[in-house]
């Protein structure tokens, strides 16, 4: 199995270490026919967009797509999930500019409301994989919901990488919205036990390497092993195909 597009990728607009024309370049000396630009949203405290800044990147994009034919490049986003009712950092002007949405929830989103937002993000933080509080899990299950339910989001990224929650509600919102759920080389989630689980919905999974430096584009093997561990087959992923 490989994959020939690369969907969530970094750059210095957000916290990644190359440029938008780097992570281009290094997807196309690895054989990649689609690669999207997809930095943190601007309600990220630490690492967001800025604003200003997204029209510039659509520039820069829609330039580069001229000057090399062998490769599609998308202006995408990772929008942040702030808060249990799904609500984005995004807008209408952001979203009339993008070419592909995915959204996760970070412990650096803006909180909507302050006090019970950062008592949330904490929450996740210390919790541990075999201890946690139910009402911790039940909040993540439903803030990845409604955001499903509110957005048109392509992909879900690491669905479960910061904190506990029930997959299986998950990929039904997910299968009911024609969400992609990821599998990301990075983060290490979804996990095998995830896939296998979610696989019982009828949904599409995205395997992508969130590199954060040009030479992490389509660096992917272990996303790939975690597929293949749980019997994925490359039918449903959005962005594979077999060897």
């Amino acid at each position: 199995m490989r994959i020939l597009s690369d969907y969530h990728t970094h750059t210095i607009y957000s916290h990644g270490k190359g440029t938008i024309e780097e992570n281009v370049v290094s997807a196309r000396e690895k054989g990649i026919k689609i690669l999207a630009i997809s930095d943190h949203g601007p309600g990220h405290m630490g690492f967001g967009i800025k604003r200003r800044k997204y029209k510039e990147m659509r520039r820069i994009i829609d330039e580069l797509n001229k000057k090399y034919d062998d490769i599609e490049i998308l202006l995408g986003l990772e929008a942040n999930v702030l808060d249990i009712d799904g609500h984005l950092d995004v807008d209408d002007e952001l979203l009339e500019m993008n070419d592909i949405l995915l959204a996760g929830y970070h412990f650096g989103s803006r909180p909507v409301r302050i006090v019970r937002d950062m008592l949330h993000h904490a929450g996740n933080y210390f919790s541990k994989e075999d201890k946690y509080d139910e009402k911790l899990k039940e909040a993540n299950t439903l803030s990845l919901i409604n955001a499903m339910k509110q957005y048109n989001i392509d992909v879900l990224t690491h669905p479960g990488a910061k904190g506990p929650i029930d997959i299986k509600r998950v990929a039904k919102a997910a299968g009911e919205t024609g969400t992609a759920l990821e599998i990301n080389a990075n983060h290490g989630f979804l996990t095998v036990n995830q896939i296998k689980e979610a696989m019982e919905y009828d949904i599409k999974f995205s395997i992508n390497s969130d590199a954060h430096h040009p030479d992490d584009i389509g660096k992917v093997e272990k996303a790939i092993r975690r597929a293949e561990a749980a019997g994925l087959t490359s039918d449903r992923i959005l962005n594979a195909v077999e060897e």
